[in-house]
């Protein structure tokens, strides 16, 4: 599975509508990027948080980040020093590929700014990027970046924006120098609106993503869309950064879209009407019991000239399908088969050892919910009805508070 993420910046970018964007397509990601970004010490009082947003046109996400007025205050005449960050960034805990990815944006940044300055590197202070609010949203973005892990990414022209932008260094143009830095390569056009319209954030993960010119030649299947808005709005046209999420390659066989997994099947039917229902029953059970066999099923249906007949349908992965229809084939009376590619959609899925021993399916729902299903084969040896069900209530309680651990 490779993913390529094409980002269209509509309004232009930034580092808090990265995470947004990248949130609405990914929305699985939301809850553990908010957890690390909290991990290196929200000032108290803040707000951080990705909420729905919508304007006159579209609907989205935003990623708000608000700094108490006071510390707000402080932050506004602050100089946080490079390697201030750097060292508060690798001593965290973050993953070591989010901590690794941050680490570099700040980087750039800093050697942008070095360049502008004609200083070191490491003694270049961040004024406006010192402040928590940017240190979230490139967190943010390097978590995100890292956890979604696409192969490759792209974006279109970025509007150039126009006029003056306020700084601790005094009134700049748009963009500022330090962004124009980082954004040589990139084409950019003017839309007649004005405002800076890429900001340093935006222009720095751009940077540390290679970002290619457009979305390429190559076929590629859309699999999923995200919108993050910025805090300006535009007359005639929307805010946003649209994160286009497209799957490499015509025919991957195994897929991960958003929150659950889409693989490719091989369903296998066919109908009978001269096998005993004994011998079928032994037939389909020993069908069930093959490796290359995910599932079968049977039902009862009307056949030609108003016979009753048994319909069978069974599953397989693609590799498996001559194996499936050998033993359909030796288990069964019919002489004829129907073989239909299609793909199933799964959600994650885990099991675990529960109370008095019992499995229990763990699975993820989208949204970020963990239901809990205890094995029916281990409840049913626990006596009546009610006991049953009081085994596997058991099973599933002890279970339910255990963190999610995703199946490597």
């Amino acid at each position: 599975m490779a993913l390529h993420i094409h980002l269209d910046p509509v309004g232009g970018i930034a580092g808090d509508m990265t995470v947004a964007a990248l949130v609405d397509a990914f929305p699985a990601h939301g809850a553990a990027m908010l957890a690390s970004v909290r991990g290196l010490g929200v000032p108290e009082g803040a707000t951080l948080e990705v909420t729905a947003h919508r304007d006159h046109a579209v609907t989205g996400r935003r990623f708000v980040v608000e700094e108490p007025a006071p510390a707000a205050a402080a932050h506004a005449h602050g100089h946080v020093p490079f390697r201030d960050v750097r060292a508060r960034l690798q001593a965290s805990s973050l993953p070591p590929g989010a901590r690794e990815r941050a680490v570099a944006i700040f980087t750039l940044l800093a050697e942008a700014e070095a360049e502008v300055h004609g200083r070191p590197r490491d003694d270049v202070t961040f004024h406006e990027l010192g402040g928590w609010d940017s240190v979230a949203d490139i967190v943010g973005a390097a978590f995100l970046i890292d956890a979604i892990g696409a192969a490759s990414w792209s974006v279109g022209p970025l509007p150039i924006g126009s006029g003056r932008v306020a700084t601790a260094h005094g009134s700049l143009p748009v963009p500022a120098p330090a962004t124009a830095l980082l954004l040589r390569g990139f084409r950019m056009f003017d839309d007649g609106l004005a405002g800076e319209r890429v900001t340093p954030t935006g222009a720095a993960i751009l940077k540390h993503l290679g970002c290619a010119e457009g979305v390429g030649r190559a076929p590629r299947r859309l699999v999923a869309t995200g919108i993050g808005f910025g805090t300006r709005t535009f007359p005639g046209i929307s805010n946003i950064l649209r994160a286009l999420v497209f799957e490499d390659g015509a025919a991957q066989a195994d897929r991960q879209v958003a929150e659950w997994r889409v693989e490719d099947m091989v369903v296998i039917a066919f109908e009978l009407d001269d096998q005993t229902p004994e011998d079928l029953a032994v037939g389909i059970d020993r069908l069930r019991l093959l490796p290359e066999v995910i599932d079968v099923i049977h039902a009862p249906v009307i056949g030609k000239k108003g016979r009753m007949a048994a319909q069978v349908q069974v599953l397989c992965a693609p590799a498996s399908r001559d194996a499936a229809i050998a033993a359909c084939f030796r288990e069964t009376t019919t002489i004829g088969l129907r073989v239909a590619a299609v793909e199933r959609a799964a959600l994650p899925r885990v099991k675990e050892a529960g109370a008095e021993g019992i499995s229990v399916k763990r699975a993820r729902r989208p949204g970020g919910a963990i239901t809990g299903k205890a094995e029916s084969d281990l409840v049913k040896a626990g006596g009546d009805a009610a006991a049953r069900a009081a085994r596997r209530r058991r099973a599933e309680e002890s279970v339910a508070g255990r963190p999610w651990k995703e199946k490597k």
